[in-house]
Formats: C-alpha cells, sequence, structure tokens
C-alpha cells in the first residue's frame, strides 16, 4: 500500500482571466477593530445583526492591543469620586481580565486602568467568535460604491484576492476616516503635524527602585537632548508585581502618505532604542537590567477625520455641553500633541463631563453610515479630549444602536429620545 505522503497529488494552476471578487453580504459593516469598532461590531451582534467586522491589521484589537497603549483613559470621571461614565464593553473587559489578575487601577486626577496587552488581545478574538462575527483582516479599502446618498457596497484588497462586502449599514471605525474618504465624503485635516507615539513594553525592571512621575519627568526635560530624544517628557506605566513597564516616551509623525508612513514607523523605534538608552544609563537601579519585550505598532492619535453634521468644539468641552443627541461621555483632559517637544494637558474638575454628540458621528451626506472613535469630527483640541478609549467605546456602542433604528432608512432621522433611552448607561448612571 502506497505511503499517504507519495498519495499527495500537486496541481499547477493559473489565476482564471475572469476571477471575480469574493462577495460577502452583511447588515453592518464595521471597518477598524479597534475599541470603537469592536464595541460597535459585538453591540450590533447582540442585536442580532449580521456583522463584517474589518481591519488592515492581520490582527483584531487594534492600536488597544498592537500599539501597547497599555491603558484604559477616559473611561472614568475624575476623582475623588471617579465615576464609571462608559459601560458595554468595559464591563465585560474589567470582569474577565479582574479574574485573571490581568488588570491593574491607578488613581490619580482620574482613573486609567492598565491591563496585558496579550491577554486583552485574545480576549478580543475569543469574544468576537462567540459573537458569530466574520472577520476579514489585512484588508485595505480599494473602491466604494455609492447609491446616491448611500454606500452600497466597499471593496477591500487582501493577499487571498478582493473582496466586496455589501451590507445595510457601515461603520467606520478606521481611525484615519479611510472609509469616509475613499467614498468621496468631507474629511478634514489639522493645518500642522499631530505627533503620535512609539510605544514599547520593556521587561526584567526592578519595580522598588522605579522613579516617580515627577522625577522621571525632570530627569527626560535635562537629559533629552543628551541622549537624541525629540519629546522633553516621559510617562511610563508599571504592571505590578511583573517587572514590565509600558513606555510612552516618544513622538512620531502619523503621515498619510505610504513611503513616509513607512519611514516614520523606523524612526519611532529609533526613537524607543534611545528611551531605552537613557533609562538604563539614568536610572540603573531600576532599568539597568531592562530589554524591550515588544514593540507596538506606531501608535496615531489625530491624523484625517470625517466631515460631520456637527464639529464638537473646544468651548462644548470646556462646558461639558450636554447635547439633544448627546450618545458618550468622558471627562479626559484635552491632550493636543500638536508640538515635538511635549503637549498640551488641560485638566478639568472633579464634577465635569463632556459629551460626543450623534451629529459629530454623521457625516451630512450619507445616509447610512457613522464614524466612531478618533475619527468623528471636532476641532482639533476637542477632538484630543474625546479621541481615547472610553469615548471610543461609547460611541461604538452608540453607531450599533443608531443603524439598528434606522433600519433601512436614514440615520438622520432616527428617534434621539429612543437612542438616549437605549444609551443610559453610558449617559446617566
Amino acid at each position: 500500500m502506497p505511503h499517504p505522503l507519495t498519495a499527495l497529488k500537486v496541481h499547477t494552476v493559473r489565476k482564471p482571466a475572469d476571477a471575480c471578487a469574493h462577495q460577502v453580504t452583511a447588515d453592518v459593516c464595521v471597518v477598524g477593530a479597534g475599541i470603537a469598532g469592536l464595541s460597535a461590531a459585538i453591540e450590533s451582534a447582540r442585536l442580532g445583526r449580521d456583522v463584517v467586522l474589518v481591519d488592515a491589521l492581520p490582527v483584531l484589537g487594534g492600536q488597544m492591543v498592537n500599539s501597547l497603549i497599555g491603558l484604559f483613559c477616559g473611561v472614568f470621571g475624575n476623582g475623588p469620586d471617579y465615576h464609571q461614565l462608559t459601560h458595554g464593553i468595559f464591563d465585560d473587559i474589567f470582569r474577565d481580565l479582574d479574574a485573571t489578575g490581568d488588570l491593574f487601577r491607578r488613581p490619580g486626577h482620574t482613573m486609567t486602568v492598565g491591563y496585558d496587552e496579550v491577554v486583552l488581545g485574545r480576549w478580543v478574538e475569543d469574544t468576537v467568535r462567540e459573537h458569530g462575527i466574520r472577520v476579514l483582516t489585512g484588508a485595505a479599502i480599494t473602491g466604494v460604491v455609492r447609491d446616491g446618498d448611500r454606500i452600497a457596497s466597499v471593496t477591500f484588497a487582501t493577499r487571498y484576492g478582493a473582496v466586496d462586502v455589501t451590507a445595510t449599514g457601515f461603520v467606520d471605525a478606521s481611525g484615519d476616516a479611510s472609509l469616509i474618504w475613499e467614498a468621496g465624503l468631507p474629511c478634514r485635516l489639522p493645518e500642522r503635524e499631530i505627533y503620535g507615539s512609539q510605544q514599547l513594553v520593556v521587561e526584567h525592571v526592578a519595580e522598588a527602585e522605579t522613579p516617580t512621575p515627577e522625577d522621571l519627568a525632570e530627569r527626560v526635560g535635562a537629559k533629552a537632548e543628551q541622549y537624541g530624544m525629540l519629546r522633553r517628557d516621559g510617562l511610563a506605566f508599571y504592571f505590578p508585581g511583573r517587572g514590565t513597564a509600558v513606555l510612552n516616551m516618544t513622538h512620531i509623525e502619523a503621515p498619510l502618505e505610504p513611503i513616509a508612513a513607512a519611514a516614520a514607523q523606523l524612526e519611532g523605534k529609533a526613537q524607543a532604542d534611545r528611551v531605552v538608552a537613557f533609562l538604563r544609563a539614568e536610572f540603573p537601579e531600576a532599568f539597568g537590567r531592562a530589554r524591550v519585550r515588544a514593540y507596538g505598532f506606531p501608535g496615531r492619535r489625530q491624523t484625517r477625520w470625517a466631515q460631520g453634521v456637527h464639529q464638537l468644539t473646544i468651548d462644548e468641552v470646556r462646558a461639558g455641553k450636554r447635547f439633544p443627541d448627546a450618545v458618550a461621555r468622558t471627562a479626559w483632559p484635552v491632550e493636543l500633541h500638536d508640538a515635538p517637544e511635549g503637549y498640551v494637558w488641560e485638566t478639568f474638575g472633579a464634577d465635569h463631563v463632556h459629551y460626543v454628540p450623534l451629529r459629530s458621528m454623521t457625516p451630512p451626506d450619507a445616509h447610512n453610515v457613522l464614524v466612531a472613535g478618533r475619527c468623528i469630527d471636532g476641532d482639533a483640541a476637542a477632538l484630543s479630549s474625546v479621541r481615547v478609549m472610553g469615548p471610543c467605546g461609547g460611541m461604538g456602542t452608540a453607531a450599533a444602536h443608531a443603524l439598528d433604528l434606522a433600519g433601512t432608512g436614514s440615520v438622520h432621522d432616527i428617534d434621539h429620545a429612543e437612542l438616549a433611552t437605549r444609551l443610559t448607561a453610558n449617559l446617566d448612571s
């Protein structure tokens, strides 16, 4: 009897001249699998919708997982009460990662929550699978078909061929307004660079010897030029008991031109290496044995965003204006990284909360698409206060319910009172 290996036949094939794109049909197509897109996809699935979740990266989790951000920001209000402002997906993450010891809380002016990015990445994948969400990864938009004021379908390029996704409703949670841009809808660009960061995780940190945030920032400010560091401040987030730290101590450009974007990624890692050299030399007791465990993908804060029916303004943020169509909230400071050496950090009082209106997530010239996450409409300063994970997760939840209420109609015509009732936990709890 022949060995099974000798029976394995190999065929010679060619791509057919009339090869067609793979066809996918869904109720909801979500572009972007970061916190906003995941929230939109999971909430849509819980509403009984057939969902396709698409991301340009080969893995899920977006910047939350793959840029090694390391902290959930903007989920809680300011001290001393630290009221939780956003629920939904965060309740699930906190419950499950708390149970395994993979979260830690950092009270300060506000409450941030650190996490193990590897565990969170697996949580994301398992949760998507449990909800029956179909996934398309490593997929870049190459075309959008519009039917009047509606998006009919989107074509994606993948290593396995082109894919056409037809859906009743769409969510652009891409971070760079990629769907809105390719659909020919209006977008915003800042007049000068808003810098991203090259995050990294280092291990073998002697936790008992780590400098205070004030000491670290002071030393960076004094020695950054000597070590060739662009950013003149420094943040390190230590995971208690594990000897690891997430470092947020770089500023890298975030261009939308492909060659320049790749160059910025290389520059970011070079900056990160200089940061590690600085820490080893200046704080040898804490970082003398530190080694890089992982470099994140380039972190991007504000690049290109969609024009909405309403542009959220810094005055509205400072005033804590609650809009009739409010769908998400946060108390996160204004955090505008528009200078290479540092950033604007403007905090708010203990009782302050500011809101995101649905109109800032709604392009004026389309009826079946919403924007969620860091590419909603705001002026640069206002956007810098609502682009963090807390309100972005809330926007994803809101997008799912708004599309559900709109059905085959228009997202511009939904009942805002009914939407607010559905979003009570994220607005009034």
